[in-house]
């Protein structure tokens, strides 16, 4: 039963809109292949390292065969090819392309059975080490046990990753559970996945296989040492999404930031590039056992968030469809929104309290990513502590679980460690002393919070149901989220997106949509 009433019709009206516009969408995204989609592929066969200049080789044979008119066939092919005709493993052929001694286009062409059997056996052993990295996750919650309720969830942005660590492992043992290592300023642009540890960034650590797998091997040694599994978030939006999924998924990441829109319309990447991408990085998750975030809570940075309460849920209700349709199922949708509504308005306070309830009724097996105060802070630190108190109570009330803590400071500097203790130790009060509040409370008929609730789902029925109309490429055009319009054909990296030939082949699809990682 809803606590606030909802109107169970118009939420399965909204879900049916939202199915119906990502599966027109898809209809365009099964079409299409990227040089990122192509790179993640040759990833996952083994292809690894840098040229002499510093250039990814999976960037090397993609940018080759691209530039021979060949990624429309993908890049499975021509390596399955080349094992084949050569003898030699996928990483000795990337190397043979990156000193310019072979082109993948010249090879004869041999028997397409024996190609493909050639490339999944090696795809296969990629998909269970993916699978035994799950398994290893779930082995240490079997031991350790899972946490009931709130996971807090704090941030690292040093831009260095052996200082990361040694913040990241203070706030484990503060009582954090989920450590994030926000991205340096601008990697979400780069074409590129930057290679090996890093020791510069600006506002965060490059996102890198050696920076995930350091960070990693930290938080297990610490996780052993407390009796608590700590849980590793990055990030994989931008022009490298399946990329940093399928690095997410080698080295075990648990929660990855990875939404459908927040490219688009908060990094100006191309709609097309950026729809293609997010299907095989959720597929990669999925399998992975990874817990994706959505980034709802950004359209309230840009727009008000009483206004615009719609046009989360709307995104909520997209975000899960695209989801679904890339195998990863509800328990690891971590859909976003954000305690954002301006303190100097009347019952604000009931207004999120209405918008997390209903997130929470309509989503009810998701694990809500619940994100703080950030727009209206100020450097008063008294009040902040008082509006991150308010945050976390709503959390607590509605059941929310990837809790991102409220910094007193956020409007100051990059927090220091005692912020994020005292940020901890205001949740883990709060959590305590009210666990059980959400269960014990009704919430009046045809009162403020039912009123508002009903308002907000009536407004997105009406969006979606206008965006089925339109198309969502053209709803994003008209700038219907974060009041922020993107053409279709404009953005970074549209030259990076590839229409599929009738023998396009990816092994990887089948193995992680079809195989199941369980």
């Amino acid at each position: 039963m809803s606590k606030i009433r909802l109107d169970i019709n118009k939420v399965d009206t909204a879900r049916n809109h939202a199915r119906a516009i990502a599966e027109e969408t898809q209809r365009f995204v099964d079409l299409h292949t990227t040089v990122a989609v192509e790179r993640t592929v040759l990833r996952l066969l083994g292809v690894d390292g840098v040229n002499e200049e510093g250039v990814p080789l999976p960037n090397i044979v993609v940018d080759h065969l691209k530039e021979k008119g060949a990624l429309e066939n993908g890049a499975a092919f021509y390596m399955g090819n080349a094992m084949v005709a050569l003898s030699l493993s996928p990483q000795e052929i990337a190397e043979e392309i990156a000193q310019e001694r072979l082109d993948l286009t010249k090879l004869p062409v041999h028997d397409r059975f024996e190609v493909e059997m050639k490339v999944e056996d090696v795809a296969r052993e990629t998909v269970e080490k993916i699978k035994g990295n799950r398994k290893d996750r779930e082995a240490k919650l079997e031991e350790f046990g899972d946490k009931s309720g709130p996971y807090l969830y704090v941030i690292v942005a040093t831009g260095n990753i052996y200082a990361d660590i040694v913040q990241a492992k203070a706030a484990a043992k503060q009582g954090a559970d989920i450590i994030a290592v926000i991205r340096t300023t601008g990697q979400s642009l780069l074409d590129y996945v930057p290679y090996g540890a890093t020791t510069e960034g600006f506002g965060g650590t490059m996102a890198t296989q050696e920076n995930f797998r350091l960070m990693r091997e930290a938080l297990d040694e610490t996780g052993d040492e407390l009796g608590r599994y700590i849980r590793l978030c990055n990030y994989c939006s931008g022009l490298c999404m399946p990329e940093i999924a399928a690095m997410g998924a080698v080295e075990r990441l648990d929660v990855m930031l990875n939404d459908a829109l927040y490219g688009i319309l908060f990094r100006d990447i191309n709609m097309k590039r950026t729809l293609i991408d997010q299907y095989f990085s959720r597929a990669i998750n999925g399998y992975a056992g990874v817990i994706i975030n959505t980034g709802e809570d950004n359209y309230l940075t840009t727009a008000d968030a009483y206004e615009e309460a719609h046009t989360v849920l709307a995104s909520q209700f997209i975000n899960e469809q695209f989801a679904l349709m890339a195998g990863l199922p509800e328990e690891q949708m971590g859909l976003g929104h954000a305690f954002e509504m301006d303190p100097e308005m009347k019952n604000g306070f009931l207004y999120e309290l209405a918008q997390a309830q209903m997130a929470r009724e309509i989503f009810p097996k998701a694990p809500l990513k619940y994100m703080p105060p950030t727009k209206f802070m100020t450097g008063d630190i008294f009040k902040g502590q008082v509006q991150n108190a308010l945050f976390n109570m709503v959390t607590i009330m509605t059941g929310q679980k990837l809790h991102l803590l409220g910094m007193m400071t956020e409007a100051i500097h990059t927090p220091f460690l005692s912020d994020r203790a005292v940020a901890i130790e205001n949740a883990s009060y709060i959590f305590n002393t009210m666990e059980d509040f959400g269960n014990e409370i009704e919430f009046r008929q045809g009162g403020i919070i039912e009123k508002r609730a009903e308002e907000v789902l009536s407004e997105t029925v009406k969006l979606l149901e206008n965006i089925k109309e339109e198309g969502l490429f053209r709803t994003i055009e008209k700038g219907k989220f974060a009041a922020i319009k993107r053409p279709q054909d404009g953005g970074k990296g549209l030259d990076g997106v590839v229409k599929k030939s009738s023998t396009y082949y990816n092994p990887f699809f089948e193995l992680l949509l079809e195989g199941g990682a369980n």
